[in-house]
């Protein structure tokens, strides 16, 4: 219903804002702002359908979990929180879905009760304060405007003081939520979630707040903002597609690549084209999503074993998954005439026609390659190399519920790219390029699916004479050291300078001059008290001998 609304809205060119009153007291009202356009009401209708196929996916991944009720309520409630964001054009009202979104997501990273779930569940919501802050800040800015509907300003107040401020304090809030650089380590991390949760935060809820928040901001963004998130964005997807390829872990690999695709999203943006940023944005929703439930299936079945090197040859035991997988993950790379190819291409294409600089194209090109690489590699890992799990298993393609889960988005990865662009784009983007330009897209797919494949045939033996390989692949799978700087860097110094501080004020001089030596004092008194009264006949007879020798 909301999918043919929005193509209703789209077509007639209209926006409704509603005002609902909540509370009137004397002459003061307090309304709730709704804001419903074709844009609104496309991604309301993406995220319901994804959520409702990754809730009925969960009924199976689940099964036997003691707290089943509890966790579906809770994706519902991060659902809300993420609708209460979508249709919000006034920053209170969006203010309430961020935080629910935060606070929904702690709970749901840390549902396996254990050490890494709390660990990674505390970084991902301290990280996402500080976008909060930044949120609140710009409420407390945007006082001066009057009301917080920030729709009716942003572009004829672009060049106003208050509302650059604004705009900055928004695109930190949307680099905290869309774990851009220097914030990308909570992403990986938030993967001790359940898959399902995996499936959903990192396709069309969590880590999509930020670059929608950026798309209705994105009139009032000024040129010098738009060259840092540009800059930003493009060493994300940099950082991210070259991790992806040294690591390890499944899950990882795939949020890697949620967070390369997020960078393409920001940089894209950052050049002005917030509809192909949008664009992108639903067309990687599908696939990525299948993606995960894809990976949670294998996970299910290999007896929640995550490692790759353990995979092989699956193809021949799930030959169902792996071929939603290997779908799912042709659409990521671009291969032509499936979802991803036409979000993506046309991305790249629009880039190779704007007059940039050799540094922001070579990478934009060399962060394609790499995703084709790491893809590659997933694929020859998991399906093609040798089986490398237990002779004796039991895998195979049981999970019935969870295939339904996954068929319901399938027709959408093959065909929902083409089905969008020509709604979105009634007049075609006019791209005119040399031929070895219009093909750069194409080879430099094809380059990196040769790459990955070639990498991931022969397996490096670290041994000491590769400590320098090895010193360089923990470099770049370790994002950088960001996740180090983020958990380690923060909280070492600050907790040693406690220590020192607990040791040499707190139990020193405060305790030498304070508590410590009134009680000691009063001890002091109360025992030479308690040794007289012990001995006060002796004392009596000792004073009657002194007054008698002082009489004499």
């Amino acid at each position: 219903m909301m999918f043919m609304l929005s193509l209703m809205l789209m077509i007639l060119d209209f926006s409704i804002i509603l005002e609902l009153k909540l509370l009137s007291l004397n002459s003061s009202s307090i309304l709730m702002t709704v804001l419903i356009d074709w844009m609104s009401l496309l991604f309301m209708s993406f995220v319901l359908y994804i959520s409702s196929m990754v809730i009925y996916y969960s009924n199976e991944y689940m099964m036997g979990d003691n707290n089943l009720n509890r966790f579906i309520l809770l994706v519902v409630m991060f659902v809300l929180s993420m609708m209460l964001l979508i249709i919000s054009p006034n920053l209170i009202s969006i203010l309430l879905g961020w935080d629910g979104l935060g606070l929904v997501s702690y709970c749901l990273v840390i549902y396996y009760q254990n050490i890494k779930s709390y660990n990674a569940g505390m970084l991902t919501a301290l990280t996402n304060r500080i976008g909060d802050v930044a949120l609140l800040l710009s409420i407390a800015w945007m006082l001066n405007y009057g009301s917080w509907n920030y729709i009716f300003y942003l572009d004829f107040m672009k060049n106003d003081f208050s509302m650059q401020l604004i705009s900055f304090l928004v695109v930190l809030a949307a680099m905290t939520k869309s774990a851009q650089i220097p914030f990308s380590s909570w992403l990986p991390a938030a993967m001790a979630a359940p898959t399902p949760v995996s499936s959903l935060v990192h396709s069309s809820t969590l880590v999509t707040a930020g670059v929608y928040l950026l798309i209705r901001f994105n009139y009032s963004l000024s040129m010098n903002l738009m060259m840092i998130l540009l800059f930003i964005g493009t060493m994300t997807m940099f950082m991210a597609g070259l991790g992806a390829n040294f690591e390890f872990d499944l899950k990882k690999i795939i949020a890697l690549s949620t967070l390369s695709q997020l960078g393409l999203m920001m940089s894209i943006l950052a050049l002005g084209e917030y509809k192909l940023s949008f664009f992108h944005l639903l067309s990687h929703a599908l696939f990525k999503a299948t993606l995960f439930m894809c990976a949670g299936c294998i996970i299910h079945n290999l007896n929640n074993c995550q490692d790759i090197r353990y995979m092989g040859g699956l193809v021949n035991q799930m030959p169902l998954t792996c071929c939603f997988f290997n779908i799912s993950n042709l659409s990521l790379c671009g291969i032509p005439f499936l979802s991803g190819f036409y979000s993506k291409d046309l991305i790249l294409e629009v880039l190779s026609m704007n007059y940039l600089n050799i540094f922001i194209y070579l990478i934009y090109f060399f962060s394609t390659g790499l995703t084709v690489s790491y893809s590659f590699r997933l694929v020859y890992y998991s399906m093609i190399g040798n089986f490398n799990f237990l002779s004796l298993n039991c895998l195979s393609d049981h999970g019935k519920i969870m295939l339904k889960g996954m068929g319901g988005l399938i027709f959408f990865v093959i065909m929902g790219g083409s089905m969008l662009m020509w709604l979105m784009f009634p007049t075609p983007y006019f791209i005119c390029l040399p031929l070895i330009m219009k093909m750069m897209a194409l080879i430099v797919t094809f380059i990196g699916m040769f790459l990955g494949f070639e990498f991931s045939m022969f397996y490096l033996s670290y041994n000491l004479k590769s400590l320098k390989w090895l010193k360089t692949s923990l470099f770049f799978s370790s994002m950088w050291n960001m996740p180090m700087l983020s958990t380690f860097g923060v909280n070492y110094y600050f907790t040693n300078i406690g220590k020192k501080l607990n040791l040499n004020i707190d139990q020193g001089w405060s305790e030498y001059f304070g508590s410590q030596k009134i009680y000691l004092n009063m001890k002091n008194m109360s025992m030479f008290s308690q040794f007289i009264f012990y001995n006060n006949l002796k004392i009596f007879f000792l004073l009657m001998i002194m007054y008698i020798i002082f009489l004499t």
